[in-house]
């Protein structure tokens, strides 16, 4: 399979655990997981945040007051991907405890579905959409030798 074209921003704001995070996101990797999840070539940035900043970008963009796993911003999908794919390493290290996941293996799920909304996928617009996008990223996670993200 030919992968798209990449051009990746890799950030990291400043808070306590940084370094875990950062562990856990080798760039490479983080390339290979978002390339797999690509229809077309991209240029995307990704910001690993702080709970204070992932509840304000939540609160400012979605009128959610509260930090969630992933934001994607798209700016763009044609003809090629412009997004920032903003994640909040707290909710991200949480989920991945409650889900008895590694924190990298959570990541690539989440840099996954990031990258799939930012090219029009949605799963909240009705039941199939949801069914749809899940089934996709479960075929992308087990291509990169992951489990089904959404096994219970």
């Amino acid at each position: 399979m030919a992968l798209n074209q990449l051009t990746l921003s890799l950030q990291f704001a400043r808070f306590d655990g940084v370094a875990e995070h950062r562990a856990a996101l080798p760039r490479g990797q983080v390339t290979r997981w978002i390339r797999h999840a690509l229809a077309d070539d991209a240029e995307i940035t990704v910001r690993i945040v702080d709970t204070e900043e992932g509840q304000a970008l939540n609160r400012e963009y979605r009128q959610k007051d509260y930090a969630t796993n992933v934001l994607t911003f798209d700016y763009q999908q044609e003809p090629s991907v412009l997004a920032d794919l903003v994640l909040c390493a707290p909710v991200v290290a949480r989920e991945a405890q409650e889900q008895n996941k590694s924190l990298q293996e959570h990541y690539a799920h989440l840099l996954v579905h990031g990258t799939l909304h930012a090219q029009g996928w949605d799963h909240e617009t009705g039941e199939q959409d949801a069914e749809e996008m899940e089934a996709y990223e479960t075929a992308i996670m087990q291509e990169l030798g992951f489990a089904d993200p959404y096994q219970k």
